[in-house]
Formats: C-alpha cells, sequence, structure tokens
C-alpha cells in the first residue's frame, strides 16, 4: 500500500475510525446528503455469459488507495441505488455496474442466466476488464449473497468485503419478513395475507398494504431527487422480469430460482477473510439474524446503521458512508 493512502492508524482508532466502526452513528436526518458524482469519470460494457454488462467508474483506478467496488440489489434493481457511494472517489475509485437484465446492461431475459454462479462470474469479468489487482468489495440484499459467495471463492484480489443487509438464505429471510409482518397493525397482516390468499383484494388494497411494510422495513428516508431523476432517465429494463422470475412476487414467499438457496455453509469458507457484516435497525434483514450470521465467521465484525432500514444508502447515507470509509482504510494493506 502507497503510504500516500489514508491509512487505519491508532490515531484513526481514538477518533474517527473507532467513531465509525464502533459508536453510534449520527442520526441519518441530521447528516447532510452526500456530494453525488452523478457523470461517471469512465464507463464501458463488459462481455460476460448472455450479453454485456454496463459499469462505470469515479475516481482514479491506478491512486494510491484500493479501488471499491458495490454490488446491487434485486435481483434487477440497477446501481442507480449506488450512486451516494461516489462520494469515496475522492479517495478511491469506486466502480459500480448493473448486472445483467438491469439497468444500462443488455437484457436478453433469458431465465437461463438467472443463475447465482453466472452472477457471481460478472464480478471478475468487471475486475478483469478494468485491470484491478486488488479492490475492496461490498453489496447490499441480494448483492450481499453475491458478495457472500464471491467471498467464499476466495479470490487472492479480494482486500476487504463488506456484506450488507444480505439473503444468506431463503429459509431466514422469509423467517425475518414473517416476524416483521407479525408486527404490523393487524389490518394490514389480515391484507397481506388475504393478498396471497385465493380471492385477493384488489391491487390498490394490497400496494397499500405492501408500503405499509415497505415503509417500515425497506426505505423509511425520503428518496434523493437526484437519484430519483437519474433512475427516471434510465432506459426500461426487465428488472421486475428477473425479479420476480428469481425470487417471486411477494417479500414474504420465495417462489423462483431462489426458493431453496442456501448459502449458510458459505460463512465458513469466508474463515480468515476480512469480512464486515452491516444491517440497518429497522432492516427486512433484521439486525440479530445478520449479527448471528458475523458471528459464525471468525473475527468478523458487525455494525447496525442507526435508523436505516433496508436500502441504507437511501435512508443514511451520512452515517454508513463513513463506516465504508473506514473500513476500507483498516483493511487497505496485507
Amino acid at each position: 500500500m502507497s503510504p500516500s493512502c489514508p491509512a487505519f492508524t491508532r490515531r484513526h482508532l481514538l477518533g474517527a475510525g473507532l467513531a465509525a466502526l464502533a459508536a453510534p452513528a449520527l442520526s441519518p436526518r441530521a447528516a447532510p446528503l452526500p456530494e453525488l458524482r452523478l457523470k461517471p469519470d469512465r464507463e464501458l460494457m463488459v462481455p460476460v455469459e448472455g450479453g454485456r454488462i454496463y459499469v462505470r467508474v469515479n475516481g482514479d483506478l491506478s491512486g494510491p488507495c484500493l479501488p471499491l467496488v458495490y454490488l446491487h440489489g434485486g435481483p434487477g434493481s440497477g446501481h442507480a441505488g449506488l450512486l451516494p457511494l461516489t462520494a469515496l472517489a475522492d479517495e478511491r475509485a469506486v466502480i459500480l455496474y448493473d448486472q445483467l437484465d438491469s439497468g444500462r446492461s443488455d437484457a436478453p431475459g433469458d431465465p437461463r442466466n438467472w443463475r447465482v454462479e453466472r452472477f457471481v462470474d460478472e464480478i471478475e469479468a468487471v475486475r478483469r476488464a478494468l485491470g484491478i489487482e486488488r479492490w475492496h468489495l461490498g453489496g447490499g440484499s441480494w448483492g450481499g449473497t453475491l458478495a457472500l459467495e464471491y467471498g467464499a471463492r476466495r479470490p487472492a484480489a479480494l482486500a476487504g468485503l463488506i456484506i450488507q443487509s444480505p439473503l444468506v438464505s431463503t429459509r431466514s429471510w422469509i423467517a425475518d419478513a414473517n416476524a416483521l409482518r407479525r408486527r404490523l397493525p393487524g389490518q394490514w397482516q389480515a391484507t397481506l395475507a388475504a393478498c396471497e390468499g385465493a380471492a385477493p383484494p384488489s391491487l390498490a388494497q394490497c400496494a397499500a398494504a405492501d408500503e405499509a411494510y415497505f415503509s417500515r422495513h425497506v426505505w423509511r428516508a425520503p428518496r434523493d431527487p437526484r437519484i430519483t431523476a437519474y433512475r427516471a432517465a434510465l432506459p426500461a429494463y426487465a428488472g421486475n422480469t428477473v425479479y420476480n422470475g428469481m425470487w417471486g412476487p411477494t417479500e414474504f414467499r420465495a417462489t423462483g430460482t431462489l426458493r431453496e438457496y442456501d448459502g449458510e455453509s458459505l460463512l465458513a469458507r469466508l474463515e480468515g477473510r476480512r469480512t464486515l457484516f452491516v444491517a440497518g435497525e429497522h432492516d427486512e434483514a433484521r439486525p440479530e439474524t445478520v449479527s448471528a450470521f458475523a458471528r459464525r465467521v471468525t473475527h468478523a465484525l458487525y455494525r447496525t446503521i442507526p435508523g436505516a432500514a433496508h436500502a441504507i444508502l437511501s435512508d443514511a447515507p451520512g452515517a454508513y458512508l463513513p463506516v465504508i470509509r473506514e473500513w476500507c482504510r483498516r483493511n487497505e494493506g496485507g
């Protein structure tokens, strides 16, 4: 590591680093919005199995600090919600990309491409295309699944690993969703149950019940208007098709190809990897579940982001970005 890259030192342990990784963070509503870099410094289309994927870079790939690549959720969500991470490009290159059938990437709409291992292979394709020898990798939600899978392959290129709000197993995800559903007011519980029945109520009623759940456990803060506008300018894509094909139409039951997914055995393969697990205080991937996964990985750390639900970078970028910044600094060498 070049000495010009900010290092995680004893001074950080006594100051900002300890605050970011151990102490309670500022309220997300009290923190200012990050300075986004909406325009990439570089963009390219990378060939992968099934088509080409869109990749964007902000910052200097040849700079003294290792790059950070962060994987979007869904499946099918696209990179727009990750744009707050570009605030870190003042220190290191930030790489975002759209998985196949998402965002600006090709959208063949072929279910044969919707395999976990193929999505994990995309990560290495991006690394090779950019000529990166070593990097940090993070991912949220379904991106956290891919981060776990990539870390379990134990690639030599991986310096630090961030697994945020992950789907580790479908069994545990649905258990969390149902536990949180039972905390909703009775009227919403009844409506959600009816929406899964043979004679569901109207689409408007089901949408209102879904929103009651989402507003508590998926996103709690108003959306950043800059990201809303950026996303609206993107071309139409097949994200919902991928999501329904791999997961299904409801948070509370999996009917797609991920219905029996179980990556819990992969946790043991993270032994010796520098791993940070993260969840929002109100996350649908419940903090107690994610922290329990972290305890199964020797020397892994766990962090709760106060005030945030599942969409942490939307709800609390001012609280989460310092955590990522200090984690990368802490694991820059070695």
